[in-house]
């Protein structure tokens, strides 16, 4: 099968979803920022006690407040969400992923399961590890700050 005809029929699921970042409605700013940061995530996603998405904060609302605002480290981060955030299902194609990143030029994706619920976060990065397992022979995939070169010469 083509690349595309795989994302078209393979659930979401079978990406590499990573974990989120999930925090409570009563977090704020600065719980955000810490807990994205000990995750490495530009993104954390605020849910109800049943794990059911709220809204997103992101780190270019991060940005933004940085520029506009002065003291807001306090601040619930309730405040400062993206309501309109982005989600498939993980039982939804592959393919949804794509567009969704084309269509509302985005970096990160919310998982839920059929209830509704958190199950993990995707995006392009994980599109991109998709891509790269079906061209192993065309694609070196290389983690951020790591050597390009091989460490040892080969050959005389």
């Amino acid at each position: 099968m083509e690349l595309y005809e795989n994302m078209r029929c393979e659930p979401v699921g079978m990406l590499a979803l990573r974990e989120p970042v999930a925090l409570p409605i009563t977090a704020t700013v600065k719980d955000a920022i810490q807990a994205m940061r000990e995750k490495k995530l530009g993104c954390a996603i605020i849910v109800d006690e049943n794990r059911i998405p709220l809204g997103m904060f992101t780190e270019s609302e991060l940005t933004r407040l940085l520029s506009e605002e002065s003291l807001v480290w306090d601040e619930p981060v309730t405040r400062y969400l993206t309501r309109d955030w982005p989600a498939v299902t993980i039982t939804d194609p592959i393919s949804a992923v794509l567009d969704a990143l084309e269509t509302k030029n985005i970096r990160f994706l919310i998982v839920v399961d059929d209830q509704g619920k958190v199950v993990g976060l995707t995006g392009q990065k994980g599109l991109m590890e998709y891509v790269a397992e079906h061209f192993l022979q065309q694609v070196s995939v290389q983690r951020i700050g790591g050597n390009p070169y091989p460490v040892e010469r080969e050959g005389a």
